[in-house]
């Protein structure tokens, strides 16, 4: 718990103005209207309330599952243990990550407004499953990102540790979890783009329905695959610096408290 919630506040924190940045070049009103380069930190604080709790329920779930599947380096279920416990600790986490992002969404495309008041205005409209608009679609994106993310963190540190002869080092495990960060983050930007056009869409609206096949069609006959592809590259490049200091940070945490 201790672990994964240092690491899930590093991160977030740290890359909090790259992850505005990819939100609004994803929103609907475009990056300018959405806010450009302003108020880069808009929305943080629901980002700092909800990425510990976030981060530590992923963790506890992916360990625990793990320490009850065969998950031994040398056995062929490997992968497909770490694909089933990083899949339930998304679906976990998911619960505490939704309602964080969605204020913290609005909040980045409204730097005008508190993050106080779009919670507020949010609870008074849409009520609480307004909080948890875009939740499937954030499990639908989380959970292939976690599919191709971990199996290859946990394959490349096994390689590593293989090839030298002893356990990685965390700074090892950091590098590993950047490259595997990277890798998902530019295969699954279509459904992130997805999700954020949801949280996003105004009450009522198609959109604001959840269904994640209908904003993906949506957005490939406006805006083609440009628009499926909207905000990969800071994306990438937060989820890449984000898994170097997510899991390094992780990975050095648990080793200083066990």
């Amino acid at each position: 718990l201790k672990a994964g919630g240092v690491a899930g506040v590093c991160v977030d924190l740290i890359l909090f103005p790259l992850d505005t940045v990819k939100t609004r070049l994803q929103s609907p009103q475009g990056f300018r209207k959405a806010g450009g380069f302003r108020g880069i930190y808009a929305g943080v604080p629901s980002t700092a309330i909800g990425s510990f709790p976030n981060a530590a329920a992923f963790f506890i779930t992916y360990e625990n599952v793990k320490s009850v599947l065969p998950h031994g380096s040398s056995s062929y279920l490997a992968p497909a243990t770490h694909m089933v416990a990083a899949s339930l600790g998304e679906v976990v986490a998911c619960l505490i990550r939704v309602p964080s992002e969605v204020v913290k969404q609005r909040a980045q495309v409204s730097p005008s407004s508190s993050t106080l008041r779009i919670l507020s205005h949010t609870l008074y409209h849409e009520g609480i499953q307004g909080l948890y608009r875009g939740y499937k679609s954030t499990v639908l994106r989380e959970i292939p990102f976690s599919l191709v993310q971990f199996p290859l963190w946990e394959s490349l540190k096994d390689l590593w540790s293989w090839k030298q002869g002893h356990v990685v080092d965390s700074w090892q495990s950091a590098v590993c979890g950047a490259f595997a960060g990277g890798v998902a983050a530019a295969v699954t930007t279509p459904l992130d783009v997805a999700k954020t056009r949801i949280m996003l869409a105004k009450a009522g609206s198609s959109n604001a329905r959840g269904n994640v096949l209908a904003a993906l069609g949506g957005i490939w006959r406006t805006q083609g695959l440009s628009g499926l592809f909207a905000g990969v590259v800071p994306r990438m490049a937060a989820i890449s610096l984000g898994g170097f200091i997510f899991l390094g940070t992780y990975e050095k945490t648990r080793q200083l408290l066990l």
